[in-house]
């Protein structure tokens, strides 16, 4: 099952705080004479998830398919920039997480802005929707061997039950609200192994192919340093 779906059905809830943020910014801009807007949503945003980012992001894009504006959406999976998040743990040797051996298709934030500029300043993608993930899909176990490798060091996989997980997030300086989304995305939708298989839109609209984890840990390798 990839993530993503969206409900053919316009929800009847209220927006939540989030969306209407974003909301308010699709009015104003349709209010100031944009015509377009290219908008970065989440590969699983869908009214009825259970990750809350997911349902904001779902609303938000409702409501700018209903604007009249032209509109892009780019829907990309989890970022690998997160795992900096868990810089201090695995400068100590090892990676806390609750997803278990589900997958995701990490993709690279740099590849995200590079798209996003792409269909921004191109003509053709109006109305279309894409999914935008790293060219493969990995668990923690396999990236904790990744990470080991770039850094020449063990990093080890701790699983964590979810509600530690949560407390973990809020520890490393994450919003109550952040860290109880985190929490229920990769304990709930990737350990259920709901997360998206990977595309290959990326190359498709920019000509380039994504970094691969390995880059992605090459290039961030100093944020790593081996702790004292």
């Amino acid at each position: 099952m990839a993530l993503g779906h969206i409900s053919c059905r316009r929800p009847a809830e209220l927006p939540t705080p989030a969306s209407q943020r974003e909301i308010r910014a699709i009015d104003a801009a349709k209010a100031a004479g944009v015509g377009r807007i290219v908008k970065i949503s989440a590969s699983d945003s869908n009214v009825s998830t259970p990750v809350p980012w997911a349902q904001a992001h779902a609303r938000i894009d409702h409501h700018l398919r209903a604007s009249g504006l032209r509109w892009t959406i780019l829907k990309p999976t989890a970022f690998m920039q997160n795992f900096l998040w868990f810089k201090d743990p695995i400068s100590r040797g090892f990676l806390p997480q609750t997803s278990d051996k589900g997958c995701a298709s990490w993709v690279d934030n740099r590849d995200v802005a590079r798209t996003a500029v792409t269909v921004l300043t191109n003509d053709g993608h109006d109305g279309a929707t894409y999914f935008l993930t790293g060219p493969e899909a990995l668990d923690i176990a396999t990236i904790n061997r990744r990470l080991g490798d770039v850094l020449g060091r063990r990093v080890r996989f701790v699983s964590l039950p979810k509600p530690v997980f949560q407390g973990l997030m809020r520890a490393v300086g994450n919003s109550s609200w952040m860290a109880k989304e985190l929490a229920v995305q990769f304990a709930d939708v990737v350990a259920g192994h709901h997360a998206i298989d990977p595309t290959s839109e990326i190359e498709r609209l920019t000509g380039r192919p994504p970094h691969d984890f390995d880059r992605f840990a090459s290039d961030h390798r100093a944020r790593f340093p081996k702790a004292a």
